[in-house]
């Protein structure tokens, strides 16, 4: 009762809305997206590769959001997201069903509370200031440090997340993930905080995650911070142009120095600044000409000998044609240059379809996304 009362005065403030007459309603929604894809070095002897694939623009997923008005401006809301590979039907996340999101919450005058599982408010940056808007997160996904800056959409398991309502274009957020460790409310333990600011055709935001480990991993003990990462945009729009420009910083305190000395994957550095910077230009309402350019440096900690900074480079060129508001055609085109560490390759992450050494990768995508 008393939690109850506590979100009802944060988000409504009004002791009247139990006694409001309600109202609901269920909106069923997705995206299908599939290319045709050709990549020039894949696997251990770099060889070219043909593809069909689902999701490089666009995550295809499928989705349930909700709302039942309770009055006086509060309303209970939920969303139950799943994401899927088009070409063959399968699940994008084996054995869970709704791996997008699943979360149910209040929204009120002053915010919205969610808990269940999403993702923190990094990814409302990529999607504003980033080339994850423009080229989709699995063609970006691997030159942002393989997502471990976030900015792709990456979700934590029972999370609690707050957003303010907007006031004067300045919009806050708040994010607790519980680690639900017996005993050490540290262990797996995520927090994260974020904000944008939009007035005209200017908006900036920013944002910051970290975690700490579940359970120990020597020398690291369950408890200790895995990851920092923070990142600042800004983009400006100017006539049909839209300026964006993005610098994240991302930091990894409890990976040890490595004992190879070779080429190794890049996400095994210690830390990583990411550079993002492009254009959407729309030459009218229907045709729109991109472009960016991803540099990733990396640091890397040697017991041996070995290079210690590590860099990938990644330059996209794209047109995308709308042929409706819900339909579009896409032809993109990636290159992507690694330095002193395997190049992780373009499309996807976890190395997935790339090269086996630091050789140039060059791709090439068309394809056709309906969203409904």
């Amino acid at each position: 009762m008393c939690a109850y009362a506590f979100a009802h005065a944060a988000l409504a403030q009004s002791p009247a809305a139990a006694s409001a007459a309600s109202s609901s309603s269920v909106t069923v929604y997705g995206v299908i997206d599939m290319s045709l894809v050709y990549t020039s070095k894949v696997g251990p002897d770099n060889g070219s590769r043909a593809s069909l694939d689902s999701g490089d623009a666009m995550a295809s997923r499928i989705g349930l959001r909700g709302r039942e008005e309770l009055g006086d401006g509060l309303a209970a809301i939920f969303q139950l997201e799943t994401g899927f590979a088009g070409d063959d039907g399968a699940m994008a996340t084996p054995g869970t069903l709704f791996d997008r999101k699943s979360v149910v919450g209040l929204a009120g005058r002053f915010g919205t509370l969610t808990v269940g599982r999403q993702t923190d408010y990094l990814e409302e940056i990529g999607q504003q200031y980033t080339s994850f808007q423009i080229f989709g997160g699995g063609g970006v996904r691997a030159a942002h440090f393989n997502s471990l800056d976030r900015i792709t959409g990456a979700r934590s398991n029972n999370s609690l997340r707050f957003d303010t309502a907007e006031y004067g274009g300045l919009r806050g957020s708040f994010y607790y993930g519980a680690g639900e460790v017996a005993g050490s409310t540290r262990s797996g333990q995520s927090l994260g905080v974020g904000g944008n600011f939009r007035r005209g055709n200017v908006g900036v935001g920013a944002a910051y995650f970290q975690s700490k480990l579940a359970s120990d991993a020597l020398p690291a003990r369950a408890g200790d911070t895995e990851l920092k990462t923070f990142t600042l945009g800004a983009s400006y729009q100017a006539g049909p142009a839209k300026l964006f420009a993005a610098w994240s910083q991302i930091r990894r305190p409890t990976q040890q120095p490595l004992a190879s000395s070779g080429l190794v994957a890049i996400t095994s550095a210690t830390r990583a600044n990411v550079l993002d910077v492009g254009v959407d230009y729309a030459l009218d309402s229907k045709l729109h000409l991109l472009a960016s350019v991803i540099h990733d440096r990396a640091d890397l900690s040697r017991a041996a000998g070995g290079a210690t900074r590590g860099s990938t480079t990644q330059v996209n060129l794209g047109v995308d044609l709308l042929l409706s508001k819900r339909t579009d055609v896409y032809a993109m085109a990636s290159r992507q240059q690694a330095r002193d560490v395997l190049n992780p390759g373009i499309i996807s992450a976890a190395y997935s379809s790339a090269p086996a050494d630091d050789s140039s990768q060059n791709v090439l995508r068309v394809g056709l996304r309906h969203k409904f």
